[in-house]
């Protein structure tokens, strides 16, 4: 898989991992490359089938072949202990990284994530994929930003966003790609798991998000022995790129609370909610 490495050079860094959502490339974490590098050691990839990261996706992907794609990645460039933040798709793989490498995140962030797929979340992937299917690349990707953004801001940034489409149809990662990731994805189902997971999670949500209802990452965060939950009221899905502001700095509080020189350590459930205005 394509990765850049950024950021701090010395070999006490800390690693921070990002991981993005369906999309699957790194260049979602724009917003944030330029914060995190001060302080960390970044990696930033496509994920297998996406951007630079040429390939086929099977039918019959699942999340956990994900986790072990990025585990495989990880252990190439010889990093054996990382914080992770992921971006829905990307905190879903967070969240199978946890139970199946549990000694690789020292934390985690799962952003506008869930435990299983929720009724309104599955009717906008039904309406994507039929968007896919029926009408084609461009009508998928001119639908997008409308489940990713709020009003105002795609009033704002109708400019940028033509760009975006343009790009986006050009790259497109293949309609099979995208299915069977999106397949793997609505087919996740991690109820029964969670209580296994010992790494630190900040479940992550924002209050306006048309595709994630917050309510699923305050269910997350209930259902995890070291789980936090913090949220924005303003943003949508994709907050971290339309208010990073505001985002940029609770993150690098989560990080800087969970690094290895921090004496704050998680004992039993944490049940702490707080909500963030908009800048």
């Amino acid at each position: 898989m394509y990765y850049q490495v950024l950021g701090k050079k010395n070999a006490d860094a800390e690693t921070v991992v990002l991981s993005s959502g369906l999309g699957g490339t790194g260049s979602f974490w724009q917003p944030q490359l330029t914060m995190l590098a001060a302080h960390f050691r970044v990696v930033v990839y496509d994920q297998h089938g996406t951007g630079v990261s040429q390939g086929t996706v099977p039918a019959g992907y699942r999340m956990e072949d994900m986790a072990d794609e990025l585990a495989g990645m990880l252990n190439e460039l010889d990093i054996s202990r990382c914080h992770l933040v992921g971006h829905a798709l990307g905190g879903i793989i967070g969240l199978h990284l946890a139970l199946r490498y549990p000694a690789l995140l020292q934390s985690l962030v799962v952003i506008n994530g869930w435990t299983k797929l929720d009724s309104q979340t599955r009717r906008c992937f039904e309406v994507r994929q039929n968007l896919l299917l029926n009408s084609g690349v461009d009508a998928y990707v001119q639908a997008q930003p409308l489940f990713l953004y709020p009003g105002d801001w795609l009033s704002a940034n109708d400019a940028l966003l033509q760009k975006e489409r343009r790009h986006q149809v050009a790259h497109f990662q293949g309609m099979e790609n995208l299915l069977h990731r999106l397949q793997a994805l609505m087919e996740s189902d991690l109820t029964a798991s969670l209580g296994q997971v010992i790494t630190p999670t900040l479940a992550f949500s924002c209050k306006d998000d048309l595709l994630v209802p917050w309510s699923r990452s305050v269910d997350l965060a209930s259902r995890l022995p070291h789980g936090e939950h913090t949220q924005m009221l303003y943003g949508g899905h994709a907050m971290s790129v339309t208010d990073p502001e505001t985002f940029n700095p609770i993150l690098l509080d989560w990080l800087r609370r969970h690094s290895s020189s921090s004496s704050a350590t998680p004992s039993g459930h944490l049940p702490t909610e707080t909500s963030w205005p908009k800048h």
